[in-house]
Order: structure tokens, then C-alpha cells, then sequence
């Protein structure tokens, strides 16, 4: 199996890497953009797709491929196979009545043993909760049900309207874990909480092991895929001990466990990984745009802010940024806003500003550290990855905000490459 093929079909874009499976080494590689929002036509990760794929050479020459993805979002399918909606995001946080209510309906102590979740309004199962209720129409149509990566994983594979059959949607492991209606304890669909959500049955996805493949209309060998995060897990080889901090759009804080985690205060996502373990999960909503929007209101470019940031002193002489731009999912407040406390004539600075971001960006995913800690989940050091984790200022500040040693692996699409490792593996 000379090559295989990954990809990475995030919120931002859709990467593809070609790898050559006797080195290790990407030989090719496409890209595409995403449109913008928290509500989206699949059909432009179709688009995407297939463009970035032409740009990395193709599909000829390639043995076997696989796609990890943006978690959660809702692709609402009917039984002739079409979209009946623009898909839900991850960040999308309309649903977040839709989880309140799943929560006082089952509680969330039933709800974390059953799924190893506690609803919020990132997954899908308060996504179809809100359709139900705000669209009962496009709800009753709804046929099918799958996750970004399991749609186009379907379509790459000849499917579709033209040819619709429902009952060739795969997932993984990892991504099911991501819905709140499958249970990673015992591999099984939770058709109760799916009905209580969507209203009646429908088709799900067929999960496959992390060996299991599946065929293309060309007979090349296709993997389950993977959720981003679990894919970047696979591509970093991570393994009982490693946490991964992942400082992108959102941010996330992951760790490779060898026993499932449950946590019935929903803080921590009891994930299944791509590999046959457990990946328990914190994810934070406001990541690298905080650097961001604070370089934008300072005027200077990022690595400017972090130089900035470097001239001030731990803990920013007082001032502290409370960094809820986009409202917050750990902890569930979906409607908070961000706050800048501690301002005084002498702390409040450039240098400082720049520094309470980095500090408040950090200090939200440390507290992710600290709740993988407290469910005895085994960390000895952190690997920072990600847009902003190529910021001088955060890789040394980290370790005294996450209480690790700090390693930061070569810029790399690691998404697309755990993808491409698990093609590689295939039975």
C-alpha cells in the first residue's frame, strides 16, 4: 500500500494530505476554504472537498483513504438521501434550551452513564432536540442522521441522491461518542435518548472498529474516519499519559485514557478515541480568537501581541481577562460575554492587556487540566498544537498555567495525518 490519503474537514477549511506509506513522508497535499458561520450547506464541504483532493493529485494512484472532521454538527438526511436543512455546527448554540430540557428530562448523573455526556449545546443530540421542536416539518422528514465526516465519507464513496442508500453510512468510534445518544462503555445506540431528541427513529451511522474498512465505488479500502480531535490524537501517536491542548478556533483539552471516564458534572466529555481507548475531552469556545481580537484592539500582529505579552509580569499586575467572547461552553454559559477586570492607572498597559490574554486563553483550558485530574485521568505532559500554540508568549507561559511540562510538536495537519495513519492500518 504505497499511498493513502487523510483529511481534515474542519470548521475553516478542508486540508488533504498524501502520504507514503514506506517513509512516513507527505508527497502531496490540497486545500480548500469552508464558509463562514455556524450553520452551513454540506454541499460546500462536498465542493471543498473534491477541490482540495484534485489539488493534492487525486485519488489514481491512491490505496486507501480516510476523512476525519469537525465533531458534532447535525446532517439531517431524507429517504431519498438529500439535505433537508443546512447543517448545524458544533458552535452553533441555538440548542442550548433543547439540552436544558434533555438534562431535566433523563438527569445528567443517567445521561453521563449512559453516553458519558451531559448535554450542552454542541452536540447533536440537543441539535435534533431543537429541529423537533423549531421545525417540526424538516423533522419529521428526517430519514437518516450523521456527522460531517460520515456524510462525506458516504458521498466520496459514490452515495448520495443519485444513489441513496442510507444504510452505507459509517462512522467511528470516536465521532459516535460525540452525538449524546451512543454509548462508548458498550458500542450501542441509545435509540431512546435518539427518540426523545428527534422525535421517532432513523437511520445511523454503522460504526466501525479502528481496523474496519469499508470500499469506495473503486474498490479502494476506506476508514472509519475519525473526529478531529481523536484524529489529531492518532496523527500525534499519543498515548496513557499525554495530553493534547489544542489552541484553534475552539480549544480543546484531550488525554488518552485506557478506561472510559464518566462525569456526571458534564465538564469532561467521555470520548472514545480512534484507537480503541477512551479520550476524555474539554473543550473551551474561545481559543486563538482571543489572541486575536486583543492584537486587532492593540493594533499589532500576533506575534507583536506576544512579544508584548513577554515584557509583562505573571499575572498582568491584576488584570484579568475573562475571555467569553463567543459565550462559553466549558462552563455551559452560551450567553456570557467577556469581562476585563483588575484596571488600574498602573496595570492597565499594552504589555499587560496583551498578557491577561494569553493568561485568560490559558487559564480556561488549565481548568480543563484540572477536571481531567480530578477523574484520576493519568497526565505527564502537555503537547500544545494548533494555530495559537505557535505563539512564543503562550509556549512559555503554559507550563506555569497548565502545571506540566510543555512540548510543542512541528506545525503539522495532524487532523489529516491521523487520518492518513488509520488508512495505512486497515485490516
Amino acid at each position: 500500500m504505497p499511498l493513502v490519503l487523510g483529511v481534515d474537514s474542519s470548521t475553516q477549511s478542508c486540508k488533504v494530505v498524501v502520504v507514503d506509506t514506506a517513509t512516513g513522508a507527505v508527497v502531496r497535499t490540497g486545500r480548500a476554504s469552508h464558509p463562514d458561520g455556524t450553520s452551513v450547506d454540506p454541499e460546500a464541504w462536498w465542493d471543498a472537498l473534491r477541490a482540495a483532493i484534485a489539488e493534492a493529485g487525486g485519488l489514481d494512484d491512491i490505496a486507501a483513504w480516510s476523512i476525519g472532521g469537525q465533531q458534532h454538527g447535525m446532517v439531517a438526511l431524507d429517504a431519498d438521501g438529500r439535505v433537508i436543512r443546512d447543517a448545524l455546527l458544533w458552535n452553533d448554540t441555538r440548542s442550548a434550551g433543547a439540552a436544558a430540557e434533555l438534562i431535566a428530562e433523563f438527569g445528567a448523573e443517567q445521561l453521563s452513564a449512559r453516553t458519558g455526556l451531559v448535554p450542552v449545546a454542541s452536540f447533536t443530540i440537543t441539535k435534533l432536540r431543537w429541529l423537533r421542536d423549531a421545525e417540526p416539518d424538516n423533522a419529521a422528514r428526517v430519514a437518516a442522521v450523521a456527522l460531517p465526516h460520515d456524510w462525506l465519507t458516504w458521498r466520496l464513496r459514490g452515495f448520495g441522491p443519485d444513489n441513496p442508500v442510507l444504510e452505507e453510512l459509517v462512522t467511528d468510534r470516536s465521532d459516535a461518542s460525540g452525538t449524546g445518544y451512543w454509548n462508548p462503555n458498550d458500542g450501542e445506540y441509545d435509540r431512546e435518548l435518539l427518540e426523545a431528541a428527534l422525535g421517532h427513529d432513523a437511520i445511523l451511522p454503522r460504526v466501525l472498529g479502528p481496523h474496519e474498512s469499508v470500499a469506495d465505488a473503486d474498490g479502494r479500502r476506506v476508514g472509519a474516519g475519525a473526529g478531529d480531535n481523536a484524529g489529531a490524537a492518532l496523527g500525534l501517536d499519543a498515548g496513557p499519559g499525554d495530553a493534547i491542548v489544542s489552541i484553534g478556533t475552539s480549544g480543546t483539552v484531550f488525554a488518552v485514557s485506557t478506561t472510559p471516564v464518566i462525569d456526571p458534572s458534564g465538564t469532561v466529555a467521555g470520548f472514545a478515541d480512534a484507537a480503541g481507548n477512551f479520550l476524555p475531552l474539554v473543550a473551551t469556545l474561545n481559543a486563538a480568537r482571543v489572541l486575536g481580537v486583543t492584537a486587532a484592539l492593540l493594533g499589532v500582529t500576533l506575534d507583536e501581541l506576544s512579544d508584548l505579552a513577554l515584557q509583562a509580569d505573571p499575572g498582568a499586575d491584576g488584570l484579568t481577562l475573562v475571555p467569553y467572547f463567543e459565550g462559553e461552553r466549558t462552563p455551559n454559559l452560551p450567553d456570557a460575554t467577556a469581562e476585563l477586570t483588575g484596571m488600574t492607572l498602573s496595570s492597565t498597559t499594552r504589555p499587560n492587556l496583551a498578557r491577561a490574554a494569553v493568561e485568560g486563553m490559558l487559564r480556561g483550558l488549565g481548568a480543563g487540566m484540572d477536571a481531567l485530574r480530578a477523574l484520576d485521568v493519568p497526565l505527564e505532559r502537555a503537547l500544545l498544537i494548533g494555530g495559537g500554540a505557535q505563539s512564543e508568549a503562550v509556549q512559555r507561559i503554559a507550563p506555569l498555567v497548565l502545571g506540566l511540562p510543555v512540548e510543542v510538536p512541528e506545525p503539522a495537519e495532524y487532523v489529516a495525518l491521523g487520518a492518513a495513519r488509520q488508512a495505512s492500518r486497515l485490516d
